[in-house]
């Protein structure tokens, strides 16, 4: 296989990959989006997901596995790019070359793992440790106050803020990029970059009043 033919692969992976996120942020907004409307609602869901086998044995590993494969690739490429300048920019015209999302997706991809890591200490390590080490009874109910309880401090609210304020960075570039990628390039093309600029606004926005509103109510 060429160069360019592994290139080409790779950021099509990159893209499939950014994509499945995607669907998982997806998802994992309207569950919590639930927590400001109905207490009850948020625990049944989160009961169900927490222990359903399909989902803890088969989507979590996959969803691990899509996570870490997606930040290795993104950091494999951002090598791969690097070398292969054989020249950098000698004046920086502003989005005549590059857009700030675009040349520092590095950046903000470094911020969002780092943010994950803090969230899968917040929650998914306790949740392991409940389950699976301390082994205490079900409870379907404590699922809204665990979720609360992270929010009271204004120094996390802040890092979480701040985190999805970089999310949404690297989703103004990454998500409609990931389209163009694959190779969806039609009459829906102009539909389908305005809804994945409105996405990566609207559902980082929706996280970050959701820990707001937990931390003010």
């Amino acid at each position: 296989m060429s160069l360019t033919a592994s290139s080409i692969g790779r950021k099509v992976a990159m893209a499939l990959s950014g994509i499945f996120l995607v669907l998982f942020l997806t998802q994992h907004f309207s569950i919590n989006l639930l927590s400001v409307f109905s207490e009850s609602l948020f625990n049944q869901v989160s009961h169900f997901m927490g222990n359903n086998p399909i989902v803890q044995f088969i989507l979590q590993p996959i969803l691990i596995f899509g996570v870490l494969f997606h930040f290795v690739m993104g950091f494999v490429l951002e090598l791969q790019n690097s070398k292969s300048r054989s020249t950098r920019y000698s004046v920086y015209k502003g989005k005549n070359n590059a857009s700030w999302m675009s040349r520092n997706m590095i950046i903000s991809g470094i911020v969002i793992l780092s943010f994950l890591g803090l969230h899968f200490y917040d929650f998914w390590v306790p949740e392991m440790d409940y389950k699976y080490i301390k082994i205490l009874p079900l409870d379907p109910d404590r699922y809204f106050d665990e979720l609360v309880h992270k929010f009271v401090s204004p120094v996390r609210v802040g890092i979480y803020v701040l985190s999805f304020i970089f999310l949404s960075l690297h989703l103004l570039h990454g998500f409609a990029s990931s389209f163009q990628t694959v190779g969806v390039n039609n009459k829906y093309t102009k539909i389908i970059k305005k809804f994945a600029t409105g996405f990566s606004v609207v559902v980082p926005l929706g996280f970050v009043l959701i820990a707001l509103f937990h931390h003010l109510k």
